[in-house]
């Protein structure tokens, strides 16, 4: 039942005592503004590195390589390992039924590309149908490489937006003829990236016709290769790292390599890289919650304590309530509804003030590891709850202690 005289008290102990009771209201709604921010921002820092993964496939498994660095098997360090067509099928057939997609490239930094009086310097990569699925590729209009394209050296291209907005001013690209190194090209298709405008300034040709056209013979620059995903996360990350291994060790059998020459074959597994950093980022977040959580109980700390300092300075209004006939219970809720009214404004007034703050600045930060910072609204609310509840427990106990005064030892008390 509403009691409007109860209110009109608890309201009048707040307006006597409105330093105190502003000190105690801050302190819990720092606490809640902190965790939200920290909250947020932990958010944010786990979707900008989400997005960066899936800039490519989270499951890719790269292969690169340099220069030895060791003698092996009565060869010489410092020879550079070619990749072949053949290495490629040779990791492709032993791990056929493991892999999901594969493609191999060739590849020409800083090609220069024409259309009508329009030009630039792109990347020109020879590649597989399955690429498009290993770098994320949407496409926009018209199609992607085909295993056609591939089998008759087809002179076609997939150009990237970027590229196209360069290039075409508007035009629309499909069915055009642009020119690599003087070759023409048509265009059959156009693709977004989610990397943006650094991926989408590259073209996509058939890599039997790369091979072809620039003298490349069976030569190829990489491999890649995504795995068939376990439905378990941390099955899937051994899984990919047990063929990573056995690609890495096939590889240097293939170019005799030594097993230990870390230089000249690179194995990049980005479930492995994915899985290690989802785990810094757990981390962090078991930390801002920690930090979180603790300024709010340094908050909640204080609502108890300034209760037991209302009961000790209303121990004779006490007395004199309970002289009157008043209850404990009586007693104890005045004492609480007063803990969980300030702990309740406090609370959503840190919560709202948070949420805004995060929804002001949010989308004004800039960076490539810190996307979007935002709560989830559910668990802050129930955060400000458990934040009651937790001042109420805080209030109870001085209530409880007030409600077991003796009339005639309150009386007493100066």
């Amino acid at each position: 039942m509403f009691d409007i005289e109860r209110w009109q008290e608890i309201f009048e102990t707040l307006r006597k005592n409105k330093l105190r009771t502003f000190l105690t209201g801050l302190s819990v709604a720092s606490g809640i503004f902190i965790l939200v921010i920290l909250l947020g921002f932990s958010k944010g820092i786990e979707n900008g590195v989400r997005s960066e993964f899936e800039q490519d496939a989270t499951n890719r498994i790269s292969v690169w390589t340099g220069v030895t660095t060791k003698g092996y098997k009565g060869l010489n360090p410092g020879r550079y390992i070619q990749l072949k067509n053949s290495s490629f099928d040779a990791v492709e057939n032993k791990f056929d039924n493991l892999l999901e997609y594969r493609t191999k490239d060739y590849t020409i930094w800083g090609g220069t590309v024409n259309y009508k009086n329009e030009t630039g310097n792109y990347r020109v990569r020879g590649t597989l149908p399955d690429n498009q699925f290993i770098e994320n590729a949407d496409i926009g209009s018209g199609r992607f490489i085909s295993q056609s394209d591939l089998n008759d050296n087809k002179k076609v291209a997939v150009i990237g937006n970027k590229m196209k907005m360069d290039l075409f001013k508007g035009e629309n690209p499909i069915n055009e003829n642009i020119q690599i190194f003087g070759m023409n090209f048509k265009v059959v298709g156009v693709y977004y990236d989610p990397g943006g405008d650094r991926e989408e300034s590259q073209v996509y040709i058939p890599i039997s016709t790369a091979q072809q056209v620039f003298n490349a013979g069976d030569n190829i620059r990489n491999m890649a290769f995504t795995v068939k995903m376990a439905e378990n996360f941390d099955d899937a990350v051994a899984q990919s790292a047990a063929i990573s291994e056995s690609i890495e060790a096939q590889v240097k059998e293939i170019h005799t390599v030594a097993p230990d020459d870390q230089s000249a074959v690179r194995v990049f597994n980005t479930l492995e890289e994915a899985k290690k950093i989802f785990s810094l980022i757990a981390t962090i977040q078991a930390v801002f919650w920690f930090v979180g959580i603790g300024t709010i109980i340094a908050g909640i700390v204080g609502v108890g304590n300034i209760m037991l300092i209302i009961v000790k300075e209303r121990t004779k209004e006490i007395g004199i309530r309970k002289a009157l006939g008043a209850l404990p219970m009586s007693i104890v809720g005045m004492i609480l509804q007063e803990a969980v009214f300030v702990t309740m404004f406090a609370g959503l007034f840190g919560l709202i003030f948070g949420l805004g703050l995060l929804e002001l600045v949010g989308p004004q930060i800039e960076s490539d590891f810190i996307k979007y910072p935002q709560v989830n609204f559910n668990i802050a609310l129930i955060t400000v709850f458990l934040l009651v509840f937790a001042g109420a427990v805080a209030g109870f106990f001085p209530a409880y202690r007030a409600a077991k005064i003796k009339p005639i030892v309150a009386l007493r008390d100066e």
